[in-house]
């Protein structure tokens, strides 16, 4: 079996794989994201970095599954599906809960002897600031025009109610995972960490994206960029180039 063909399972999309990369990056997608999400990531940053993304249950091609609503078990599921892929060094990034799940993640591959070289945590408040958030419990209507404020899913998709129909579970199981996620004290990180944050996002402060200083004891930067929540559409080019000097990936022959 080549490396082009090694299994993923329902768990891992890998849309470009680069078998000659010498470091992996894992991607973990917010409230209501999937895996398409990082399609564009994959394409630019391969074939230097072999770029993997987790499909949570409940979505797309995995929408009949039932969703997990809890972040712990998320993350050992997570870890337990990237068993076979830590031959080469991982770094890990998450947006929004996916940074949540992402810490999660990085804390059970540390205890299992493998620590991923950095861990970047963009758009979410470190995992020791709480807020009460309970949007998980509100009805449809108000679902909706939270995730309409942080432009996270598609204005054409939001118009669609079949579409929504579809998604609007996984949208909110996902939130309850989110919302009802509490830190576990524990010996912090011992990998560098990156957060990223946008100067006007409501969802998390550059205070709160600032703590996650408290949960490494390695290196920590925090980037601010201008934007809302999803900032990162608006600034591509910036984190990918900042990815590729936090991973150092070597450039393919050399």
């Amino acid at each position: 079996m080549t490396d082009e063909s090694r299994e993923t399972g329902p768990w891992i999309r890998r849309f470009h794989p680069a078998p000659e990369a010498r470091t992996r990056l894992v991607c973990f997608p917010h409230a209501g994201g999937s895996a398409t999400y990082y399609f564009p990531v994959s394409r630019v940053l391969s074939p230097a970095i072999d770029v993997l993304a987790i499909q949570y249950p409940g979505r797309q091609d995995r929408r009949h599954e039932p969703c997990v609503e809890d972040i712990e078990e998320l993350a050992d599921l997570v870890v337990g599906e990237l068993d076979s892929w830590r031959d080469l060094p991982l770094t890990l990034f998450g947006h929004s809960m996916g940074a949540t799940l992402a810490f999660e993640v990085a804390r059970r591959l540390e205890a299992g002897g493998t620590s991923p070289v950095t861990l970047f945590a963009s758009g979410r408040r470190a995992p020791s600031r709480v807020r009460d958030e309970r949007v998980h419990q509100a009805g449809d209507d108000r679902l909706i025009a939270d995730i309409t404020q942080l432009s996270g899913t598609d204005s054409a998709v939001l118009g669609d109610p079949e579409i929504l129909r579809m998604i609007l579970p996984a949208i909110r199981s996902d939130y309850k995972a989110a919302e009802t996620y509490r830190y576990r004290p524990g010996p912090p990180l011992g990998l560098d960490v990156v957060a990223l944050v946008g100067d006007a996002d409501q969802q998390v402060t550059v205070a709160e994206a600032e703590a996650w200083r408290e949960h490494t004891t390695a290196s920590f930067e925090l980037k601010v960029f201008s934007g809302g929540h999803f900032f990162l559409d608006s600034h591509v080019a910036a984190v990918l180039e900042l990815i590729r000097a936090r991973t150092s990936a070597p450039t393919v022959g050399s």
